[in-house]
């Protein structure tokens, strides 16, 4: 009877160490994070009497990113420095400047420009 507890012992053991070893495999694939990588949503935000704008910056690689520079265009500029990974900042346009576009540069040839997008209107969010 002992022998046969060491046997299923190990078989157990045995098919565990496999999935987890076979589990680590698949987790590589199925999670895609690239070292440097940057998540940029520059948006308008009008108002009755103002528009706003704000340009959201995430760290979405694994590894810290440097010299982050941030142009607004019409030469307005922002150096963020280091975003670590997974951090995310807002910021904003001077408010003199047109709001047309965003470009984020950063070591490691990382380079986004966009377009500012406008933020969808709230209907029906007031009672009447």
């Amino acid at each position: 009877m002992k022998q046969y507890t060491v046997i299923i012992g190990i078989g157990i053991v045995t098919i565990t160490i496999m999935a987890v070893i076979f589990g680590m495999d698949i987790l590589k694939l199925s999670i895609s994070i690239q070292e440097y990588d940057i998540f940029v949503d520059p948006i308008l935000d009008k108002q009755n009497m103002f528009v706003m704008g704000r340009v959201t910056i995430q760290n979405t690689g694994s590894q810290p990113l440097t010299n982050i520079h941030v142009n607004f265009g019409e030469g307005d500029t922002l150096d963020l420095g280091i975003l670590k990974s997974g951090q995310k900042i807002i910021v904003s346009p001077p408010p003199e400047n047109p709001m047309e576009f965003v470009m984020v540069s950063a070591d490691n040839d990382i380079f986004v420009n966009k377009a500012y997008r406008e933020m969808p209107k709230m209907v029906g969010m007031m009672g009447s």
